[in-house]
């Protein structure tokens, strides 16, 4: 859902999506923080949320991502 004006925060139920393989929010209109819930998501392999508004520091949470492969934050208002 990259590039498609999304606006508003990233929901933390998004760590109910347990068997997410690739997620990209790039280059949106997102906001807040970057939930602590994300590192539910540990068959992640690529995670972008580069180009939004999102601020706040990475949660030490996103460590327990272990088949995370490719991770883009660039672009964004983070600590």
């Amino acid at each position: 859902v990259s590039s498609n004006l999304l606006n508003g925060t990233i929901p933390s139920e998004m760590g109910k999506l347990t068997n997410l393989v690739h997620l990209s929010v790039s280059s949106n209109l997102l906001n807040g923080t970057i939930p602590s819930e994300m590192g539910k998501l540990t068959n992640l392999v690529h995670l972008g949320v580069s180009s939004n508004l999102l601020n706040g520091t990475i949660p030490s949470e996103m460590g327990k991502l272990t088949n995370l492969v490719h991770l883009s934050v660039s672009s964004n208002l983070l600590n």
